[in-house]
């Protein structure tokens, strides 16, 4: 069932027990326990502090490095977590575990110094109670970063470098998670990285750590700054659509998407800092993000994925191609040699013995070892189901409580709740008087389940709510009722196009358009009363715009013309509209072709 290929260094943990510890070129990996080697791997971290392989049952297998360890002929640890392991991630002198219910255990000695290999629950320590379902997760060299569900991005460990937004100077170590900044998107670290990116939903980059050799790609800081003490904006960024940050020890690379109207979007890599060891995929040092130009990014290929790990970096593409560049000396680049790599280099990797898409294979750096490996993405969840649960641990929306057993206050949308429930005004208080008999956490779980309407979360739960919930139907139909509901007081945002306006539920659109979520989660602009003029749109464009953002499929009873394909596909680059697989534009052309 595993698809693992393991090149490096093979100690520190050592992970062969029968091979050298330099693994010169990429190799099968094989775990001792053959059953094992039967589960679906979902994720692979590896830093200086362990190595951890994350099933996709939520179980996983930890390889703690042997300085950790009182008897270095210890078996691995399976990491024992009362609930299901979401994501795990691995700094140089930490660790951390994601649960599905927001949940964060990390442990290592600037976390818990009374003993460094016991998991604490750090996200319990969070002071707004409202607060602590974690969304992800990212391990710096000596920090934790944790992403809340109301997009606020908190810092816990080692602030030696100002790595927490906090002046080292005042304070050396945070011990509860400290607030760092709202309206987070995303957190960008790496696990030998004494930095941090934080991006906001208007595409906003901020930073703040160690600085030296121009690591930010702040160009005219170059090396005189080698801290940066507080969040500061990252100016001067290329254009396009920020996909990823890969931070190393002293190198930093960004994925950029690029929008082409044309074309499918084209990705391209950005890198600044030092590059003595050429981390960059460039000659010399470099203080701002510029492009890293190879012959191996060709136009028909387009690059999927990348990471790094102390001095040296991976690319997965879509051709499929393996690439890397940087340090060579432990064959983290898996070339057969020890040389240092100045620009990319193709590498050679055995046939994957999985038929499937190369965007179902995923790459891991630790500092000096490298993993590709087979993890194809196994949702419960429709597109729907997901953007749905994710509004409903939004705080901003919210309209409505319920109470639980101990007397805390979980929020939800009452707008959603209406078609979920029954048409009947008595399930909203049916609804309260089961939570008040239940903890938080099944409260959480119970409001998922109606969102989702998966009784996979917790059968006994769905058994008790299932008669107050329209168990039968699908999330696109309950959307497309709310789509044709004639209560206007549920549709809050007005779009004006030409002299016609269309209300729709701020809900909706959030959920399916990145530039009405950037606009209403904004915390800096008021957009209570904005109005969104656009015209390009035609009557029969906005109409099959309008249908698909409820219910995720293409009116029927309108002709599709070559007119009304292109107008949509200006409409999809405006309103940053989520996509499904097969997305609005395939399936338009498919129309338009039969």
């Amino acid at each position: 069932m595993n698809e693992i290929l393991f090149f490096g260094l093979n100690n520190k943990p050592k992970l062969f027990k029968n091979e050298p510890n330099k693994i010169t070129k990429p190799i099968q990996f094989k775990f001792e326990n053959e059953n094992e080697n039967e589960k679906q791997i979902k994720q692979i971290s590896s830093g200086n502090y362990s190595t951890i392989f994350l099933f996709e049952n939520g179980k996983a297998i930890e390889y703690l490095n042997e300085y950790y360890l009182n008897d270095s002929n210890q078996n691995p640890e399976k990491i024992q977590i009362e609930e299901n392991i979401q994501k795990v991630t691995v700094g140089s002198q930490n660790e951390a575990i994601l649960t599905k219910e927001g949940n964060v255990f990390a442990k290592g000695k600037d976390i818990n110094p009374n003993n460094s290999n016991e998991f604490i629950n750090i996200s319990s320590l969070i002071e707004d109670t409202n607060d602590r379902i974690i969304q992800d997760i990212v391990t710096g060299y000596t920090s934790i970063y944790l992403l809340t569900s109301n997009q606020n991005a908190y810092g816990i460990g080692s602030n030696q470098y100002s790595q927490l937004g906090v002046d080292s100077k005042t304070l050396k170590k945070i011990e509860k998670p400290i607030l760092m900044m709202k309206n987070v998107s995303k957190i960008f670290s790496g696990n030998y990285s004494n930095r941090v990116f934080l991006l906001n939903s208007n595409q906003e980059l901020f930073g703040c750590g160690y600085n030296e050799y121009g690591k930010f790609g702040l160009r005219e800081s170059r090396r005189k700054d080698e801290t940066i003490d507080k969040l500061t904006k990252i100016q001067n960024i290329p254009k396009g659509k920020i996909i990823d940050i890969q931070c190393g020890y002293d190198h930093s690379i960004m994925l950029i998407e690029n929008e082409n109207q044309n074309q499918n979007p084209k990705r391209k890599l950005y890198s600044c800092g030092f590059g003595e060891y050429n981390g960059l995929g460039k000659n010399g040092n470099t203080y701002e993000f510029t492009e890293i130009k190879s012959s191996l990014f060709e136009d028909d290929d387009n690059i999927l994925e990348i990471s790094c790990g102390y001095n040296h970096t991976l690319i997965l593409t879509s051709k499929p191609k393996l690439i890397g560049f940087g340090n060579n000396f432990f064959h983290q680049l898996g070339t057969g040699n020890i040389k240092n790599q100045l620009v990319p280099i193709q590498i050679e990797f055995p046939e994957l013995r999985f038929n499937e898409e190369i965007s179902n294979y995923h790459i891991s750096c630790c500092a000096y070892k490298s993993f590709l490996y087979y993890s194809p993405f196994l949702s419960p969840f429709s597109n729907l189901e997901e953007d749905l649960i994710k509004l409903f641990r939004r705080k901003e929306f919210c309209d409505i409580s319920f109470k639980t057993e101990n007397g805390e206050i979980i929020e939800a949308h009452k707008l959603i709740l209406k078609y979920r429930l029954k048409q009947n005004q008595n399930e909203i208080e049916k609804l309260q008087e089961i939570i008040s008999k239940k903890s938080i956490k099944e409260s959480n779980q119970i409001f998922e389940m109606i969102y989702s309407n998966n009784s996979k979360i917790n059968p006994k739960l769905y058994f008790e709510i299932k008669e107050i919930i329209n168990s039968n139907e699908k999330i696109e139909e309950t959307m497309k009722r709310i789509y044709l509901n004639e209560n206007e007081n549920e549709k809050d945002f007005i779009i004006e196009r030409k002299e016609k306006q269309y209300k729709f539920p701020k809900l909706i659109l959030i959920m399916r358009s990145e530039l009405y979520r950037g606009m209403f989660l904004s915390v800096t602009n008021d957009t209570s009363n904005k109005v969104t003029d656009y015209s390009e749109l035609s009557n029969k464009s906005f109409q099959i715009f309008e249908y698909w953002i409820y219910s995720n499929q293409i009116k029927e009873g309108i002709e599709i013309t070559q007119e009304i394909i292109n107008e949509i596909q200006i409409g999809i680059d405006y309103f940053q509209l989520n996509q499904t697989n097969p997305n609005l534009f395939d399936l338009l052309i498919n129309k338009f072709n039969n």
